[in-house]
């Protein structure tokens, strides 16, 4: 998502959340607990759910460690990306625990508002693309190569995107280049809006069965690529500092190093809930797999969650505070 894959996000106010409220869940035995801050005598910990699946399995493991392994409070408010950021100098968030690069946000917050810090790399690499079914790459060989695109737009032609190709796109709060690339790389596509993350895998399964075309933007780490054969449309190499000037933006996204953003009380005062967040590092792998429960074997976000920490002893083990 939720670069989640990498250029700014939309902001409507801290109270619009992405599903219009908050998900609290409480320790067995910190009723008591002092509130605003976390400490290692325990306490509430606020972890943003920003809108992908993905994002939320993170959330969700950490949280299980939090509560079970070291007795704190753990609050999940549902707040999209750019939301979240302003939540540090507000209150109302403490972690953010997967991050797709936004130096703007990192410049605000971060280096001039000094209400967040980094908190390392949460081990995830990440990375956004424009992907179509793979029936279509074996009909259309040449059709992965961007250039080639406008010979296929008639193809994407659906009745949102008019006498253009549509290009589907999900929740507006992404990270998104799209309507710069279209302008600088001469497509003639226009971008779409699905709303959401389930919009794109219902489009992407849909069209897979269905041999329905589509073009469509996704990112990976995604559990969708274990379900769904889809092949990546190739744009123009990304190269450092190709995409600095947001209206320029002629090149594909990067590879990302997802990293934790939390806000500078927690860094400080957060004892050895703090200390979890940053230890915490796991791969792509062990996201989709609980992603992956969460969607498509019915399990809540704690129960996906336990069974993974229940199998991953050694791994997670490594992150507790000692």
């Amino acid at each position: 998502m939720k670069i989640r894959l990498l250029a700014g996000l939309l902001a409507l106010g801290l109270a619009a959340t992405a599903c219009g409220g908050a998900k609290v869940e409480t320790a067995p035995s910190s009723s008591a607990a002092p509130q605003g801050g976390a400490s290692s005598a325990g306490g509430t910990v606020k972890i943003a759910i920003n809108p992908w699946v993905g994002y939320e399995a993170s959330a969700n493991v950490v949280a299980y460690l939090l509560k079970n392994e070291l007795g704190y409070t753990v609050e999940l408010p549902e707040i999209k990306e750019q939301l979240a950021w302003e939540g540090f100098e507000t209150g109302d968030v403490d972690v953010i625990i997967e991050n797709w690069g936004h130096p703007d946000l990192k410049k605000t917050f971060i280096e001039e508002k000094k209400v967040a810090v980094e908190a390392g790399s949460t081990g995830n690499k990440g990375v956004i693309g424009w992907y179509i079914p793979k029936w279509m790459a074996d009909k259309y060989p040449d059709i992965t190569d961007y250039k080639n695109l406008n010979k296929y737009a008639e193809l994407f032609k659906t009745s949102e995107s008019g006498d253009k190709g549509q290009l589907l796109f999900g929740d507006p709060s992404y990270v998104s280049n799209e309507e710069a690339l279209i302008k600088n790389l001469k497509l003639n596509y226009k971008v779409v809006v699905g709303g959401s993350e389930a919009a794109l895998i219902k489009g992407a399964q849909q069209a897979q069965t269905q041999q329905k075309p589509l073009l469509f933007y996704f990112w990976d780490p995604h559990w969708l690529f274990s379900k769904t054969e889809l092949v990546r449309v190739n744009l123009p190499a990304y190269t450092e500092g190709c995409d600095a000037d947001p209206k320029k933006v002629a090149c594909d996204y990067p590879e990302m190093d997802l990293d934790k953003i939390v806000s500078t009380k927690f860094a400080t005062s957060g004892g050895k809930a703090y200390e979890l967040v940053k230890n915490f590092n796991w791969t792509n792998e062990d996201q989709n797999a609980v992603a992956d429960d969460m969607t498509n074997n019915g399990m809540t976000g704690e129960q996906a969650a336990k069974k993974w920490v229940e199998a991953n002893t050694a791994k997670w083990q490594a992150w507790i505070p000692k």
